[in-house]
């Protein structure tokens, strides 16, 4: 039995988690429901935010 390591799901999950939050928003715009698409806008500023690095802060 060969070991391979598994990607960890959390340094792969913010350009996979935009897709699907901008995949959520188009459906809820599509079919009308206004929960949705706010939850696809949400999910996709949620994995933005967790992208930008950290600026330093000057003392």
């Amino acid at each position: 039995m060969s070991t391979q390591k598994t990607p960890d799901p959390v340094e792969k999950a913010g350009p996979a988690d935009q897709l699907k939050g901008s995949v959520k928003e188009a459906i809820g715009k599509l079919i009308g429901d206004g929960k949705v698409e706010a939850e696809g806008k949400a999910q996709q500023e949620s994995t933005k935010s967790d992208l930008k690095p950290k600026s330093a802060s000057k003392s």
